[in-house]
């Protein structure tokens, strides 16, 4: 269940320059890490070869950056429950980094804060800060701006 429930509009406008919430800890698992390797073709050995990524400069295989990010949606419906509009679409991205790896095995969450509510025609655009972190670990594994839209 969402941490935030937005209602229409002005519910939404009204959580401007609000921390949201956290999603739940997650664990990242090399079956996860293998299937986004598949879907992209990204099946580079720090990844998917968990023998020679024992070895590499992470002791151990990490997730794809985009995997974390993939997992946007599913970590905001834990954190905001937008209701009263028609849909809601992924806009863009306005700026990620991920200054840590993610490790295989570890539980990671999301933090959220929605920076700004600007009108659109049909309805309204959001732009976000989601804060990616690894539990027992101080700096982000992902920090990104997105953009979302609801239109009514």
């Amino acid at each position: 269940m969402a941490h935030t429930t937005a209602v229409g509009i002005e519910g939404v406008r009204s959580l401007a320059g609000h921390h949201l919430g956290y999603s739940d800890w997650r664990a990242i698992t090399q079956h996860q890490v293998n299937l986004f390797a598949d879907a992209t073709g990204d099946h580079q050995w720090i990844h998917v070869d968990p023998e020679r990524a024992a070895q590499g400069p992470f002791g151990g295989p990490i997730a794809h950056g985009y995997l974390t990010m993939s997992l946007t949606p599913s970590f905001l419906d834990e954190i905001i429950d937008v209701q009263g509009f028609g849909m809601g679409v992924n806009y863009g991205c306005d700026k990620v980094r991920f200054p840590s790896p993610v490790r295989v095995g570890a539980k990671l969450r999301c933090g959220a804060v929605l920076d700004t509510v600007v009108d659109v025609p049909g309805g309204v655009q959001l732009s976000l800060t989601l804060t990616f972190e690894v539990e027992g670990s101080e700096k982000p594994v992902c920090v990104a701006a997105i953009v979302v839209r609801h239109y009514v």
